[in-house]
């Protein structure tokens, strides 16, 4: 029998062949540093967003699955460019006059407009220190200035300097005439004002470990490219940090190919190969558009956690990475029980399908039982019905239907019962709309009452999905799903719902006789 890693270097799920690049990058020897660094980075002139998230639970996945397939240790950076200048007064901050003051300083070095940490850019950096452990993720925090003024970074920017005319034989191509005009790889930070400076460097020596430039007072300043006095473009900065740390693996959005090969170009000038990586998809809004944080046309992390479990973003983070997806509301019941099915599959399938099961790599190889039979498709339709506000209403439907089954004893159910309240109430309960049936649905209706009549109290999904089916098959829906949809839209005013049998089982019986009874009389459209 295989062993695990023998199952996990032969896996096809796309964590698992990213990690083989790492496989195939040391399989001569370890690297000097003693492990292989994953990275993330994050602009800190903002707040975490569903983008941060969906960057670092894709590259903490193809962590895992290396770890199978390797011994060398593991460790992964959230670098945060927190030395970068200000650029704009973000719209969601106070004090944004005393912001305005300091544009164009490192992020660290303007006061926090919050008033609780000793920057603006140890506030954000706190915000994803708190963002990021608030799902568990295994990361170690790094400061961009703490690597800059710390020295860590002199070595490789004195090799930037050294390499300056053949960095710049790369830059200059890629921008246009006017900007190529005044650029240089480094910004030097204004001994007078303090700011990150887009200066044109006047002279530049790399014996002196020196550049020169005109500060914004006029004066012609000779300063070290070392010790913080200066920062990198962040194209070349990004290519420093791969060189200088060094990095072995990087995604980035697919936006960015054009400078993941301008920083592997200085990387390779500057000795080291660049990280291993691949460019994920950005995400859509309903329209098909790209999402845009400054448009706020997207779905922020907190959104979905309104209305799903974490567990289920993590899905929508894994499926397809490289394909272009919607993101929006009506995803989410989808997410959900996509990871509700894949988490009943696992325990029946054999080594090898796990590591293909997506639920592996959302809990790295060891999920947690299967919630007993319900979807939360049918727990939304279930509050649907009710009219549920509270949980509580839910839990008098799932004790029945699930004797035993308590929410102290399945904790993540009793989520979803919350969750499925809040998504009704917010998406389902506006658009409800009944209507009647027509002579001939109503037939197929009346039929049905008569044939549930028939059935025992306790019949169950099955016995009652077979009977709504037949009823269907009886009568002269062009197809069966036109029955399906007339059954969701006379009896729970929507034009999508649950598989019936199972909805029957939950919502009970005689609920449903009444339900229809309702509907013949034409009651439902008081509802």
């Amino acid at each position: 029998m295989a062993s695990e890693r023998e199952l996990a270097l032969a896996a096809k799920a796309w964590p698992f062949e990213e990690a083989r690049k790492l496989v195939e990058r040391y399989k001569a020897k370890a690297p000097a540093k003693g492990f292989v660094l994953l990275e993330t980075g994050y602009g800190p002139s903002g707040l975490p967003h569903i983008g941060t998230f969906g960057e670092v639970v894709r590259t903490t996945m193809v962590r895992r699955a290396f770890e199978r397939m390797s011994d060398i240790p593991t460790k992964l950076y959230a670098f945060s460019d927190d030395m970068d200048g200000l650029r704009k007064v973000p719209d969601n901050v106070p004090n944004k006059e005393m912001l305005r003051e300091h544009l164009g300083r490192p992020l660290t070095a303007i006061p926090d407009p919050f008033g609780k940490y000793e920057s603006f850019g140890h506030h954000n950096n706190a915000m994803l220190r708190g963002f990021l452990d608030s799902f568990g993720f295994q990361y170690e925090f790094q400061s961009s200035t703490e690597w800059y003024k710390s020295g860590r970074f002199d070595k490789a920017l004195l090799e930037v300097l050294a390499h300056y005319d053949a960095i710049m034989e790369v830059m200059l191509p890629s921008l246009r005439e006017e900007r190529a005009q005044s650029y240089s790889p480094f910004l030097p930070i204004s001994p007078s004002s303090g700011r990150v400076l887009q200066v044109p460097i006047l002279a530049h020596d790399a014996k002196a470990g020196t550049i020169t430039f005109k500060d914004e007072d006029g004066q012609t300043i000779e300063l070290p490219v070392t010790g913080g006095r200066c920062k990198l473009q962040w194209k070349p900065d990004w290519a420093m940090r791969w060189h200088a740390i060094p990095v072995d693996y990087e995604m980035s959005g697919k936006d960015l190919i054009p400078s993941v090969e301008l920083a592997g170009k200085i990387c390779r000038i500057l000795g080291s190969p660049p990280p291993e990586g691949f460019n994920y998809e950005l995400f859509l809004d309903e329209q098909g558009k790209k999402i845009s944080k400054s448009k706020g046309n997207g779905l922020s992390v907190e959104e979905w956690l309104t209305y799903a479990p974490p567990e289920s973003l993590a899905l929508f983070m894994y499926q397809k990475p490289r394909a272009a997806k919607r993101l929006y509301f009506d995803v989410i019941p989808r997410a959900v029980d996509d990871y509700l099915a894949f988490l009943e599959k696992f325990p029946a399938e054999s080594p090898a399908q796990q590591l293909e099961n997506p639920v592996w790599h959302i809990h790295n190889g060891k999920p947690p039982a299967a919630v007993p039979g319900l979807s939360f498709n049918i727990l939304l339709n279930l509050a649907s019905v009710c009219h549920a506000e509270d949980k509580a209403v839910l839990w008098g439907f799932i004790s029945r239907y699930a004797p035993g089954v308590t929410p102290a004893k399945a904790p993540f159910l009793d989520k979803l019962a919350g969750y499925a309240i809040a998504y009704y109430r917010d998406f389902v309960k506006p658009t409800k709309k009944y209507r009647l049936p027509d002579a001939m649905e109503r037939q197929a209706l009346a039929e049905l009452l008569a044939e549930l009549d028939k059935l025992p109290a306790d019949a169950d999904a099955e016995t009652l999905q077979n009977v709504v089916y037949e009823v269907g098959k009886r009568h002269p829906f062009p197809e069966l799903r036109a029955w399906f949809k007339c059954l969701y839209e006379v009896l729970l005013g929507q034009d999508q719902g649950p598989r019936m049998g199972s909805f029957i089982a939950l919502y009970g019986l005689g609920e449903t006789k009444s339900l229809l009874k309702r509907a013949l009389a034409g009651e439902n459209l008081a509802a």
